[in-house]
């Protein structure tokens, strides 16, 4: 009897306290949460720094070599087309092969009021292309690197930046097409070293003047300057218009060449956005280089250097599609009349129609599958054989970007 009392008593007196044990394991406070680790973004973001990049690799397939033919003359002073040109591509001119295209960071503080700056480093095969003309690598391009002054509406960058001219730009992720415009790789330069002001008249209207030391040269070739002059005019948000214009004394193209003159060029583009998904874009450009080779003159006894004004333009126009969200479709046609041979190394009037299809998986991912026919009314294209010319190129290519 006593055991059992005991045995009653005990139970008794841990179903009183166990609710108090119970709370007191309750109540027991939460190990503080460990701090996040901030990110290399929110690092980057608290002090204004924007670090972004892209990663563009390729493949083309072409029924040429992707070299051009050069004009030369025979021993009766003839005219002649031989092998040994410049790339019939301006990126893309490499037959049947994988490539990485570029491999790009831009790494800036671009700040609305005081001091900033931006540097912007391209490597792949496209930096050989874009690099300046007294840069010795090939595969790595410091395509952008200049300090920046805001203040107000006006803005003031020195170093080494993008041209003004054109409706494509050296970076893939703007563009709508793989391979560039003819307009893009023969009528217009890459980049410029010197200064350059914007001010914003209002939020529709800018204006824009520079000097700098002329077509991709980051070390001026000549001690003349090249002047640039730009305005850009957005009425609304259907329409946007800008004009820019170059004028200097350049190093006349060409392996060996000391000639100088004025080189002039007129680049115009036109948008207009007909609805949220159709775009149309026209790109004319305009160009003139005094004391220029003269292709449609053999070297004589009289005139072993023959000498003349050249004079290039031509035309693209664009009609870009949005599908869906995911899907896009992009049509570029163009025509381009290289009068004197001057940018092309023949005399050639040259067309081009090129149709993109992009799929886009994620914001960070493009995928482009492309279809381009060339013609020219000369036989300008070197076959794959390296000894005949065609008069019609077509190309397939395929490109894929990502983007971080």
């Amino acid at each position: 009897m006593r055991k059992t009392t005991r045995a009653l008593l005990l139970a008794g007196t841990v179903a009183a306290t166990w609710p108090a044990i119970a709370l007191a394991d309750d109540a027991k406070p939460a190990e503080p949460a460990k701090p996040a680790i901030p990110t290399l973004g929110d690092v980057l973001g608290a002090s204004g720094i924007t670090a972004t990049g892209y990663l563009d690799i390729a493949y083309e397939w072409m029924t040429t070599s992707g070299t051009f033919q050069s004009t030369s003359f025979d021993s009766h002073g003839n005219s002649i087309l031989v092998p040994g040109g410049a790339n019939s591509r301006v990126f893309d001119y490499e037959h049947n092969s994988f490539n990485v295209q570029q491999a790009a960071i831009t790494v800036a503080k671009q700040p609305t009021e005081g001091f900033g700056a931006l540097v912007n480093l391209t490597a792949g095969k496209d930096a050989s292309t874009i690099r300046s003309y007294d840069e010795n690598m090939n595969d790595f391009d410091v395509t952008q690197a200049f300090l920046q002054y805001a203040h107000g509406p006006l803005t003031i960058i020195g170093g080494k930046f993008v041209t003004l001219a054109g409706a494509e730009t050296i970076n893939p992720t703007t563009d709508t097409n793989y391979s560039r415009s003819i307009l893009f790789g023969y009528a217009i330069p890459f980049t410029h070293t010197g200064v350059r002001a914007t001010y914003a008249v209002n939020d529709q209207l800018s204006l824009i003047l520079g000097v700098n030391n002329g077509w991709d040269q980051l070390k001026d070739e000549n001690t003349q300057k090249t002047a640039e002059a730009g305005v850009s005019f957005t009425p609304n948000k259907m329409l946007s218009f800008s004009a820019q214009g170059y004028s200097g004394t350049e190093q006349v193209a060409g392996a060996g060449d000391t000639h100088q003159g004025t080189r002039n060029l007129v680049d115009l583009v036109a948008t207009v956005n007909v609805s949220d998904q159709l775009t149309i874009i026209i790109n004319p450009d305009w160009g003139t280089q005094d004391d220029a080779v003269d292709l449609t003159t053999a070297p004589s006894a009289a005139n072993m250097d023959p000498r003349k004004k050249a004079t290039w333009w031509g035309v693209a126009g664009y009609v870009n599609y949005q599908l869906s969200d995911q899907w896009r479709v992009s049509f570029r046609a163009e025509y381009f009349d290289d009068k004197d041979g001057y940018r092309t190394g023949v005399i050639q009037k040259w067309k081009e129609g090129t149709l993109t299809l992009a799929y886009m998986p994620t914001k960070s991912v493009e995928l482009r599958a492309e279809v381009r026919g060339d013609k020219s009314d000369q036989n300008s294209f070197l076959d794959t054989d390296h000894v005949s010319g065609k008069s019609t190129n077509t190309s397939i290519g395929f490109e894929g970007i990502y983007k971080f």
